[in-house]
């Protein structure tokens, strides 16, 4: 049994399935996706840091008096189909998904006991969102499904009372962070907990341990169960189960410790924003780049989508997740329950990241450009004459190359039309018996 100390609970080992996953869907949806304006932080903003550009949307768009709340019954979700977003999830190739259960507005997107009046079920959509999700995905996928969930609320008038006191009354934790944190396990059995938000507050002050203690020892999900590093202030990137460090956390190294690079596809939000360009969606090329180079290091791939008030997964999203899993088929081999390689990237050629397919000793060598001569060179790995082997994934019959001892090899490639190659934005070499 796991005692409420960081020592403890961080001498558990992380299930196996979330390091062999490596993919997963974020999804930030809640009141903010109503202004669907500049940011899912869109009420802190407007009310208490007073951006010009918040102010005035509402100036421009809102009768006087309007308040954050009033967002809370134009929430409709009434386009929300749970089992249209489980089948775009399963087309994305990703291995999970995590639903923002309650972002730091406070409102949770199910009937919550303890956020009266401030949730899905009471108020907008008259639905148990979490519930409907989590019933597709586990019916039409074989995704493992999980939930965010913000401890601290921007407005909450208990946390603000406790932030007076410096932390040393714990109002809001007991009376409602905690509450719902162990609703949402009880009732939705979620494998993955992300939590978020700690207000500055210490994980004392949220009493994080005891929680994860419980979590771990006592829920019904104790033994497949991940947790991130988010419980309190400190405990970012020192504790908990996977580190994710920051937002948008790429460190482009191996990492002595699990680790997920969670991102967006719009570069500028997390949740869905109506005055988004084009250009500030991340290309397919990117985000195939993104995930290449956050596996090889070690880590997994959170990429978040924000669906609208009404329940839409835009097209764009759509179109990006569908493009991703249209890769996975052909490179998946390369992604999915594979292990960092000695080297995680090139020395000589950029663009290329290695990952170690254990069961089958292979090497995978994912490049993101196509050379224009149709000739590789590799750096890393030191080919065997007469037993190593070739293959670009996608495409059948072996590949000639050249050894060159100490400094790697020279592949070259097939002489292909764009309507021959395997698939696009990135290829895999297999590479067999090589040191």
């Amino acid at each position: 049994r796991y005692e409420p100390t960081w020592g403890s609970l961080d001498a558990r080992p992380l299930p196996a399935w979330f390091d062999e996953a490596k993919f997963g869907v974020f999804i930030h949806w809640g009141v903010f996706s109503v202004p669907s304006f500049g940011s899912e932080w869109f009420w802190w903003y407007w009310q208490k840091e007073k951006r010009e550009p918040y102010v005035k949307f509402m100036d421009a768009n809102y009768p006087p008096g309007f308040s954050y709340e009033d967002f809370g019954p134009l929430f409709t979700a009434e386009f929300f189909d749970p089992n249209q977003w489980a089948d775009i999830l399963k087309a994305s190739g990703a291995k999970y998904v995590v639903l923002t259960s309650k972002h730091h507005e406070g409102f949770t997107l199910w009937g919550s006991k303890y956020s009266w009046n401030w949730n899905a079920v009471d108020v907008g959509p008259k639905r148990d969102l979490v519930a409907e999700l989590a019933t597709s995905v586990r019916n039409r996928t074989d995704l493992h499904f999980g939930l965010y969930h913000s401890l601290f609320e921007w407005f909450n008038p208990l946390f603000l009372e406790d932030a007076t006191n410096a932390f040393n009354t714990s109002k809001f934790p007991t009376s409602k962070s905690l509450p719902e944190l162990y609703e949402i396990v009880t009732k939705y059995q979620p494998e993955i907990i992300w939590s978020d938000g700690d207000g500055n507050a210490p994980d004392t002050y949220w009493n994080s341990t005891g929680f994860l203690a419980w979590l771990y020892n006592d829920s019904p999900v104790w033994d497949t169960v991940v947790t991130n590093d988010r419980w309190g202030a400190g405990s970012i990137c020192a504790h908990g189960g996977f580190y994710t460090c920051s937002d948008r956390y790429n460190p482009g190294r191996l990492l002595p410790h699990k680790w997920e690079n969670c991102m967006t596809i719009d570069r500028g939000s997390w949740g869905y924003r109506r005055d988004a360009r084009l250009r500030d969606y991340l290309p397919i090329e990117g985000l195939v780049e993104q995930l290449a180079e956050t596996v090889s290091c070690g880590g997994n791939l959170l990429m978040n989508i924000g669906p609208t008030h009404d329940g839409r997964i835009a097209v764009v999203f759509e179109e990006r997740l569908r493009q991703v899993g249209s890769w996975l088929e052909v490179n998946g081999e390369a992604i999915y329950g594979t292990k960092p390689w000695r080297a995680q990237n090139d020395t000589v050629t950029p663009g290329v990241w290695y990952t170690l397919t254990p069961k089958e000793g292979k090497v995978n060598a994912i490049f993101l450009n196509w050379p224009v001569s149709g000739i590789l060179e590799l750096g890393e790995p030191r080919a065997k004459p007469g037993e190593t082997q070739v293959k670009l994934a996608g495409y059948r019959e072996l590949l000639k190359w050249v050894a060159l001892g100490e400094k790697g090899m020279v592949i070259a490639l097939p002489q292909l039309t764009p309507q021959q190659m395997p698939c696009q934005w990135g290829w895999t070499l297999q590479l067999t018996d090589i040191d």
